[in-house]
Formats: structure tokens, sequence, C-alpha cells
């Protein structure tokens, strides 16, 4: 599906969907000389927010349904105007309709612009729209009208705003989709030979150069801690890097840095069975800095870009890393693994002791880090950590603006004392409570020389239930961010 803009009048255009507010929908529907049909069809209607109704038009109006979005004629508050584009996308979902115009950036929002409003309406469209059923048989009979386009409505004077916002919502939802998909995918179907398969298609776009580093590699690099967790598995980790080039050749790049365990096991440390299957869902973070990068290459954002994925297995076998192993890191520092289940911060010490060489302007990691976080913040919010507050009031902002939203954590020093060892310079877990802000200050050891922050999405990444699913959060955050330090 691609976005587009629309500029002249409503009652001039032909689609098979004007999504409107009710004011704008009987205007039309008047000028077009529909009102009884409006009328009459709206009698039950509730134009509150969060409803939505469609309603047919004869078969030789131009326009032949309109999708009315309840409250959307009052002036609102952006929450109430996030909850009016999310029933108003549902609705659109349902019907079997190729295309459709969207006029809701007309409606008034108070502190918010045309921008905004696009950006967020082309962010919940993206969201509600996707789909994915590559391994489903689907019949004819089962086959549904897919929606091909929709186009933005803007006057002159929100045209440049909502064409600014419609461009990167093109890139967006590209970005959102490849997250989604990699993050859908069965384990035995994405493993790290797959995700590196899939990072080499970004080297067809623009300025984009993708490679990898083998465990031949890795173990010339010293990176015991990756590599302590790819062991028992009988398909090699990965450590994937994407280059993207589009600002100047001395900018110091922007580093993300992706969790990609592909699927968690807990290894020797086994987890329990139940919902062991949402653990295809531990490679999120490196499907989401995957796909902001997608999407900062098709913006052609003006900016240095570094993402590094760290891909690995966590499986139990003859060859699993034990408990109370103890290896040695790129960085040089020793590790001793008390729980092979706590592996993503293993993966990532390493990949963020190899970014240092990048002599980054900030470095960004995203994990499916810890169970401890969901208990903190459930599923609404990811959780950021850093000692640089500019860059956490960065990342938090972006999430504001995008409605992917995360919540600053504390990394004081004080949690760094349960991380002790009487064999090696760490453990690789504490006790006590703080497990998210514990793998925090875990990582913190690894970044000391960088401006560096950590974002946990274990509870956001992906939902359980009927909705299971990956989510491609924190890609609307993370490109958010980027759009941001590209000065756009």
């Amino acid at each position: 599906m691609k976005y587009s803009t629309k500029t002249g009048s409503l009652s001039e255009i032909t689609t098979p969907c004007l999504v409107a507010s009710l004011q704008t929908a009987e205007r039309v529907a008047r000028e077009l000389g529909h009102r009884d049909t409006l009328n009459v069809a709206i009698t039950d209607f509730s134009d509150k927010a969060g409803q939505a109704q469609s309603i047919a038009l004869p078969s030789s109006s131009p326009i032949r349904r309109l999708l009315i979005a309840g409250g959307a004629d009052a002036t609102l508050a952006p929450e109430a105007y996030r909850k009016i584009v999310e029933a108003a996308a549902r609705g659109l979902k349902g019907l079997r309709a190729r295309s459709a115009v969207w006029t809701l950036t007309q409606t008034k929002v108070t502190d918010r612009g045309g921008h905004w409003k696009a950006s967020l309406g082309l962010h919940v469209l993206s969201t509600t729209l996707y789909s994915f059923d590559q391994h489903k048989s689907i019949s004819d009979d089962d086959a549904v009208i897919q929606l091909k386009t929709v186009q933005i409505h803007a006057d002159a004077r929100s045209h440049s705003s909502v064409r600014r916002a419609v461009r990167e919502g093109n890139a967006l939802k590209s970005g959102l989709d490849m997250a989604r998909d990699l993050g859908n995918q069965p384990a035995n179907v994405c493993n790290p030979n797959y995700l590196l398969r899939e990072t080499r298609k970004l080297g067809r776009l623009d300025k984009v150069s993708v490679s990898s580093l083998n465990e031949k590699r890795m173990a010339e690099l010293g990176m015991g801690a990756f590599l302590s967790v790819s062991q028992g598995s009988n398909t090699p980790g990965r450590m994937i890097i994407v280059n993207y080039k589009g600002g100047k050749r001395k900018d110091p790049p922007v580093v993300l840095v992706g969790k990609g365990i592909t699927f968690d096991t807990g290894g020797i440390s086994l987890k329990p069975p139940a919902s062991m299957d949402e653990m295809k869902f531990d490679m999120c973070g490196a499907a989401t800095v995957l796909g902001a990068t997608r999407a900062a290459a098709e913006a052609r954002l003006p900016i240095n870009l570094i993402t590094i994925v760290a891909a690995a297995e966590n499986m139990p076998s003859g060859n699993a890393s034990r408990p109370g192993d103890i290896v040695t890191s790129h960085s040089g520092k020793t590790v001793e693994i008390l729980n092979t289940d706590a592996e993503g911060r293993l993966v990532l010490c390493d990949a963020l002791s190899y970014a240092e060489r990048f002599k980054p302007k900030a470095v960004v990691d995203v994990a499916t880090l810890t169970g401890a976080v969901i208990v903190a913040l459930g599923s609404h919010a990811s959780a950021v950590f850093s000692k640089h507050d500019d860059l956490a009031d960065e990342l938090v902002a972006a999430g504001e603006y995008t409605g992917d939203r995360a919540w600053r954590m504390p990394l004081w020093d004080e949690y760094q004392t349960a991380l002790k060892s009487n064999f090696a310079d760490i453990p690789n877990i504490a006790g006590g409570g703080g497990g998210s802000i514990v793998a925090a200050c875990f990582l913190s050891r690894f970044t000391e020389s960088m401006r560096w922050a950590h974002i946990d999405i274990a509870g956001t990444a992906f939902q359980g239930g009927p909705q299971k699913g990956a989510t491609g959060r924190p890609v609307a955050l993370l490109f958010r961010y980027l759009v941001q330090q590209a000065g756009l």
C-alpha cells in the first residue's frame, strides 16, 4: 500500500471511499445530491470519538462510500485525535475498497499542526492495515480486496507539511512492514543466516552497504561473550553491519544495535514450555533497528547511520555454555555466565564494544531483554535507560510525537553494586529486584566511552493471545529520532 497527497474540492473527486468527519460528510453528500441517503443512514450514529460508520452511496456517485469518523469536528486533545484515527483505520480495514481519500488532517488538534496530524494518521493506518499471511493457504473465496492506496487530502495552507509527512509515512510503512515480517517468521525460517540474507536486500537501496562477521572472524576479534551464546546451535551466529551514508563524509554516525536471538530456549537454563513459541520474537530488537534503517534510507535522510545486528540462536546442546562458565568479551572484560537465559546482554555487549570503532555520535541499542520490564511498564511503554539526559530526552520525545511511547528508567550507580562476581570481572545476572535496570547496568559497562542509550522492548515488541504477532515497535520512535538528528 502506498500513500500520496490529494488536493481540490472533495465533491469533485472520484474515490471508492472518503474518510471524513460528520460535518464534512454531510457537506459532500449535500453537494452530490445524496443528503437523504446520508440522513437515513446516520439515524443511530453516535458522533463520538472511537465511533465510525460506513455508508454506501448510489452507484452513480463519484464517491461510492463515506466512512464517517465520530467526534472529528471538535477541537481535540492529541490522545482524542489518536482515538478517532484508530477507529477510522479499523473501519477502513473492513471495507472492500482499493483506494480511499483521507480528510482527517482537517480536524483541529490542540498544539499540533498538519505534519503531526498526517504523520499520526499514516502511522496508525500502517499499523492497523498490516497483515502477515505468508504461511497461510488462502482460497479465492477467502481472498479480500486489498487497499492499495490512501490519498491524504490537504488544502493549500497545509500541503507542504502534509506532503513531507506522506514521504516520511511511506518510508516508515516500509520499515514497519519489514520489522513485523521478520518478527512474525517462524524460527525454522528466520535464523541468523535468513536475517543476513534479508538484510543484504537493503544493499539495493541508495547509499547502503551490508557486511557481516562470521564466527571465525568474531573469534579472532575476541567476541567470546557472543560466541558463548551461538555455540549451542547448529546454525552459526552472525554479526551483521549495515552502513547508510546519507550525510557528509566526515559526519559521525548514529549507531543502532539490535538483539537478534532468532529463537531463545534459554539454553541449559531452559525456559518453561508455556508460551515458548513466542521466543521467536526475541529477535525483534534486530528487526526494529533494521526497519528503522530501511525507513531512513528510503526517506533519504541526510545522516550517516550504522546498524549492527547481533544474530544468534540460544539452544541447549552438548556444545552449549553452562552456568558458571567464564568467557572473555570483545572489550577484554571477563563475564561469568550464571544463567544462560540472560543471553541477550552477552551478544549485545560484544556488539556495543564493536560499535566504538565507528566513533559514533550516539549509540542506541534495542532489545527484548528482560521480563522484569514487563512487570514495571506492561505493554504500553518501552523502557529507556541512559546516563545521558539529552539522549534520553530525545528518544522519549520521539516516542511522544509518534505515539510509540517510552518511559525513562533509572540507571543509578547504586544498582551497579549488584554486579559482583568472585571469579570474573562481571556476572551476567544479579540477585534481588530491578532486573531490567541491572541488565542495563551490565550493558553500560561496555559503553563507558560512548553517548549511549538502551531501549528494552520486551513488553512492546509483540502481542500474545488472539492478536499474537510482532508490533513493529519501536520503529516509529527510532525513525522519528533519526529524522530529528537529520535536522528535519
